[in-house]
């Protein structure tokens, strides 16, 4: 694994020769060895096509490509970092919460209608993610940032799990998700403002719940 987690605001990355990592720009808060960074105007490994969609979407973020030989910590605006490891599948993750990812993972973009039709769109705009969303697949290491720390909660055939939208990091594994709505839901359960909808996740994987409604 390539991140050590030093506290919950700061992890430690290992880089290695022949092995790349990318991360937010302005991520970097130290690092030991002969370890380079060099802006990377492809956003990681989606290549053009990857780029276009998010440039077309205005949610690009910029990256930095990370080789060498040594160790580098980072951390950004006091967030706090949860470390997801994937073993073969796939994290659905918005790009502004990545701080830094394995290069070994490969790095694509989703349209959010993909998965709920119509409903989906309507997800991503009630929660302020737009319209696509950043997918990381393969075998590797992803840092995630997020408020006020986070939860994995597993999802299994027989128990979705309803999140507030807001409150929503990520998701990986065989899973689909729907906007639902519930009449008073927000006013009774949920905290986020707007009107009463709850993501509702099924399948078999896990999903991230940050401890605020917050966007970064």
């Amino acid at each position: 694994m390539p991140f050590r987690e030093i506290n919950s605001k700061m992890v430690e990355a290992t880089v290695e020769p022949g092995r790349k990592m990318f991360s937010q720009r302005g991520a970097m808060l130290a690092y030991k060895g002969e370890v380079s960074f060099t802006p990377n105007i492809q956003g990681g490994q989606g290549g053009l096509m990857s780029m276009i969609g998010r440039r077309v979407a205005n949610e690009a973020t910029p990256l930095m490509t990370v080789e060498g030989s040594g160790t580098v910590m980072f951390g950004h605006g006091g967030h706090h970092i949860q470390v997801i490891n994937l073993q073969g599948d796939t994290l659905y993750v918005e790009a502004d919460r990545l701080l830094a990812f394995d290069g070994t993972l490969q790095q694509g973009t989703m349209f959010m209608g993909s998965q709920g039709g119509v409903m989906g769109m309507v997800r991503g705009q009630v929660t302020g993610q737009g319209l696509f969303t950043t997918t990381l697949k393969g075998h590797g290491a992803v840092a995630v940032m997020a408020h006020g720390g986070v939860i994995e909660l597993p999802i299994t055939p027989q128990r979705p799990v309803h999140v507030d939208p807001q409150a929503y990091v990520a998701h990986h594994g065989d899973v689909r998700n729907k906007l639902s709505t519930a009449l008073g839901w927000r006013d009774m359960v949920g905290r986020g403002s707007g009107e009463a909808f709850q993501l509702e996740l099924s399948g078999q994987g896990s999903v991230y719940v940050q401890a605020s409604e917050d966007k970064l």
